[in-house]
């Protein structure tokens, strides 16, 4: 497996090395061990949770959640392709509202580490879409939060024709970054440069 740092300190990608043969592939996904430090960070995954999208087009996020219940994630694509992005949310980071994002698709097999003190969403690019991830803490429905996927201060490059996605409801009227309190404080003596703040 070797990894790649992004423009955005803490955000990876992983790219599994995949063995063929005339029968097909073969590729390790997870390792633990992979987690236990360095570029990875440190991370004990302790839930799998799989989205099928119908629709090309179908954006879920951005999303975290807060206070003890943060989470980071572990974001592969089995089916289809998607446009994935993780927004820095730590007030005082150097990239403070900045975005990273990358294609990951079953054909590329790259998975994506969102650390702590990041929204994350996607955009999927083909129908019939299928992802999977791992998070480090379990879904909390009184803790979790949201960006609006057009906020105008982030001004992520979504693939295709503006306006042209398929939302949840949720997802249509969740506020904007500069409404947001500090939910995560960038702080260099803490794992992942984020300190969590319970609101």
């Amino acid at each position: 497996m070797d990894i790649e740092a992004l423009n955005i300190d803490g955000v990876v990608l992983l790219h599994p090395k995949n063995l063929e043969d005339n029968r097909g592939s073969f590729c390790e996904t997870f390792r633990a061990s992979w987690f236990g430090g360095g570029d990875a960070g440190k991370l004990v995954f302790c839930q799998d949770n799989q989205s099928y999208s119908k629709r090309k087009g179908t954006l879920r996020g951005l999303h975290f959640q807060t206070g003890p219940s943060v989470q980071a994630k572990l974001v592969r694509c089995v089916r289809g392709a998607i446009f994935d992005v993780a927004v820095d949310l730590r007030t005082g980071s150097p990239t403070f509202g900045q975005y990273v994002s990358a294609e990951l698709s079953a054909a590329n097999g790259v998975q994506i580490l969102i650390p702590h003190g990041f929204a994350h969403a996607y955009l999927t690019l083909s129908p019939d879409t299928i992802v999977l991830y791992k998070t480090d803490n379990y879904y909390d429905k009184d803790r979790e939060g949201a960006v609006i996927w057009s906020d105008p201060d982030i001004t992520i490059d979504w693939p295709g024709k503006p306006g042209e996605v398929f939302l949840s409801d949720k997802d249509k009227t969740a506020p904007l970054l500069s409404e947001l309190p500090d939910y995560f404080i960038y702080d260099e003596s803490q794992a992942f440069n984020v300190r969590c703040v319970d609101i």
